[in-house]
């Protein structure tokens, strides 16, 4: 029997981690693999604090993953690629079925549409897109 694969883009937010919740669901549900990404640009634009609160991050969702039991691989992508492009292609190579990101709405004037790092993963995505955003008036 072929094993499924759900593709994480993980961010350490409130947001992320509801991502992160509802993966799980979704990777019980459907028995699948649950591959965690969390994409950064690299070089000037990343600070290395900000690598280090990613490292810690998904320290932090690997010891969620242990704790509910489903199959895991984390993968750290400094590639030099936008997060969407870094889940698109990594959905693609590992013929992902779905494909799950956190979503926090934007002011009507901030992002039209959106947002563009959502819009950017729905248009590029080889697979179905679950957004997840948090209860209203809980942005965080």
């Amino acid at each position: 029997m072929e094993r499924h694969t759900i593709v994480l883009g993980y961010a350490p937010t409130t947001t992320g981690r509801l991502a992160l919740d509802r993966a799980v669901q979704e990777a019980k549900l459907r028995g699948s693999r649950l591959l965690v990404v969390l994409s950064m640009w690299g070089g000037k634009k990343t600070a290395f604090d900000e690598v280090a609160q990613a490292r810690q991050a998904l320290e932090e969702a690997e010891d969620r993953l242990k704790a509910e039991g489903v199959s895991y691989e984390l993968r750290e992508l400094v590639r030099g690629k936008s997060p969407a492009q870094d889940l698109a292609d990594l959905a693609a190579e590992e013929k992902a079925d779905l494909i799950v990101i956190g979503y926090r709405h934007r002011t009507k004037s901030g992002k039209f549409f959106l947002g563009s790092d959502a819009q950017d993963i729905l248009l590029a995505a080889p697979c179905p897109v679950l957004l997840v955003r948090p209860p209203e008036g809980d942005e965080g």
